[in-house]
């Protein structure tokens, strides 16, 4: 629980967020570098990304985080930029994500399609015409019960699912997708055309949609990278909705990498300040408790 008036009650201002972001640019190298090399070794880490206006301009905040560690850096949308964070050129465990075609290049990673991105498209899909779109309603209850079994998995200290689940999950998975190529073929309707797409998605990239169910280290949603970019939006309700120059969202995004992970160990924001402007940074340990 934070302070009383602390900053472990509130996000930090633009005078917080430039006052620690230039110090923690400044000192041990940066706090973000820091990350970047611990993060690295993790079997599973999540990316997400999301826009901001600064100096006039539309921006992108990108974020690598795990359980432990978050790092935050501002650029465009390219795959350029995506590298020059410093984490995924080197990464080799499982990548959570959306969809973006931006990560594709990563081919030393193995990648996770996020569930719940997933859901919202079947969804879609399916609200627009449920008695002709009963595949996508199908295919949502697949996931949703391969999700369910790979919880109780977990939770029972399984690190695999039993081979006949994972049978059943795949016809399943396959059955539906099936019956959606039935259902559309030869329809021209824009929503049936949206409805193709999906189904080659889902057909194409398979392994990386299911890879929740067949490694129980991987989670079923990029809530994690979500939760960790939310602040951008909090900071532009409450601020205009914009960053008046690049340096002041690269500020943010400094500062935000900072008190996110150590929010993450336990430590108290303010605390964290406070010892960043005194005696320097604090640092995670590890990249994650032993």
């Amino acid at each position: 629980m934070g302070k009383p008036g602390g900053l472990g009650d509130r996000q930090p201002d633009r005078g917080d967020t430039r006052r620690a972001g230039q110090a923690g640019a400044g000192r041990d190298g940066g706090v973000a570098e820091r990350d970047d090399q611990v993060g690295v070794a993790e079997p599973v880490a999540h990316a997400d990304e999301t826009t901001a206006r600064a100096d006039g301009a539309l921006r992108y905040l990108h974020v690598a985080c795990t359980d432990y560690l978050t790092v935050m850096h501002v650029g465009d949308h390219s795959a350029a930029t995506i590298d020059a964070g410093g984490v995924w050129p080197t990464f080799t465990g499982v990548l959570v994500r959306d969809g973006y075609s931006g990560y594709a290049h990563l081919a030393g990673a193995l990648h996770a399609w996020c569930g719940a991105h997933l859901l919202r498209d079947l969804r879609q899909v399916h609200d627009g015409d449920p008695p002709g779109q009963v595949w996508a309603d199908a295919l949502a209850s697949t996931l949703l019960d391969a999700h369910h079994a790979a919880t109780a998995a977990r939770a029972a200290g399984r690190h695999t699912l039993d081979p006949a689940t994972l049978a059943e999950i795949r016809n399943h998975y396959l059955g539906a997708l099936a019956r959606g190529e039935t259902d559309n073929q030869g329809k021209r309707s824009p929503l049936a055309q949206d409805a193709r797409v999906l189904i080659r998605r889902f057909h194409r990239y398979e392994d990386m949609i299911l890879r929740f169910a067949t490694d129980l280290t991987v989670p079923f949603s990029n809530n994690l990278a979500e939760r960790d970019v939310r602040p951008v939006k909090i900071q532009q309700r409450v601020s205009g909705g914009c960053w008046r120059t690049l340096t002041g969202l690269a500020d943010f995004a400094v500062v935000q990498s900072y008190l996110s992970t150590a929010s993450k160990w336990g430590v108290d924001t303010l605390d964290a300040l406070v010892q960043l402007f005194t005696t320097g940074p604090w640092l995670p340990p590890a990249a994650h408790p032993a």
